[in-house]
């Protein structure tokens, strides 16, 4: 899935391969903010690609809410080339020894606990800066009740009075359940675009509570 960036007014603009698809956010997901390391009950190291799993035909349907706009989206990852997993919105992820990312950035890295930082540079005048801000607790949406997300957070400053803020929220073995982005100008909060998770097939280490 591909991102939305802040253009030079502060305002919302989209990759030319997203125009009609991957809009950053999810209204109406309870989270339980925390502070601990994610650790599964075996007591086997988690990994990034937990939280993330890509496989060819898994798919993700999200209700959408972007500046006031609401649609339904559905994401399928069709095929695999050059290593990386690509998806219906033209977006390409790998899961390597660090995270996962795409062609630009990492949307997760290890370790999987709460302050772990990392920084994207994505263009000479975008630098998306990470952090993990919850770990190992549930979070929910109307797909389901999931027993392990962990919440990320990234900033990207487009001005000295704007700031692009994104909160991801993963669940292992299901993928992104989450985002919500918001731009900070002057000390305002403008909410920009919502995303939440409303059914899926993805296919991982899952730990789903029944509603």
């Amino acid at each position: 899935m591909k991102w939305v960036t802040p253009n030079d007014d502060g305002a919302m603009e989209v990759n030319k391969p997203m125009r009609t698809a991957w809009r950053c956010g999810w209204v109406g997901l309870a989270l339980v903010a925390g502070c601990i390391k994610s650790v599964p009950a075996d007591g086997n190291k988690v990994r990034a690609a937990d939280y993330y799993p890509l496989a060819v035909g898994n798919s993700w349907t999200y209700d959408v809410n972007m500046l006031g706009e609401q649609r339904s989206m559905t994401v399928k990852i069709d095929s695999v080339a050059n290593g990386f997993y690509r998806d219906s919105t033209g977006a390409e992820l790998v899961a390597d020894a660090f995270g996962v990312r795409d062609q630009k950035r990492y949307l997760l890295r290890e370790p999987i606990e709460v302050g772990t930082t990392w920084t994207n540079v994505v263009s000479v005048s975008s630098v998306e800066r990470y952090q993990i801000t919850s770990a190992g607790l549930p979070c929910e949406s109307p797909a389901g009740k999931f027993e392990d997300c962990v919440v990320v957070e990234s900033r990207n400053r487009a001005s000295d009075t704007k700031t692009l803020v994104n909160d991801m929220t993963f669940a292992r073995g299901v993928g992104m359940v989450r985002v919500a982005m918001v731009l900070e100008n002057n000390g305002q909060i403008v909410p920009q675009t919502t995303l939440v998770l409303t059914s899926h097939t993805a296919t991982g280490p899952a730990l789903i509570k029944a509603p």
